[in-house]
């Protein structure tokens, strides 16, 4: 037999959510304060950077072209030739 549990998210361990938490699918209003349904702490969640549960940020994808020294690549293209 299972029984239906409603959360209630101002009892006790859950912390309201932080600005940058703006705009995400995860948040549920109740007594007129915002939560996060995933995580307790929010605010912990963006102190190293970008909420991994962040459903409106996207990690920025930097390229970093990589140097090659043309005299270094043609000596081991002709290296692996000999094999």
């Amino acid at each position: 037999m299972q029984t239906n549990e409603v959360k209630s998210y101002s009892a006790g361990s859950f912390q309201p959510v932080v600005d940058k938490c703006d705009g995400c699918d995860r948040i549920v209003e109740e007594n007129s304060t915002n939560y996060c349904k995933t995580y307790v702490n929010p605010a912990a969640k963006w102190r190293l950077g970008i909420c991994n549960f962040a459903t409106h940020a996207k990690p920025e994808i930097k390229v970093v072209k990589v140097r090659i020294n043309p005299l270094k690549a043609a000596k081991r293209a002709s290296s692996s030739r000999r094999g």
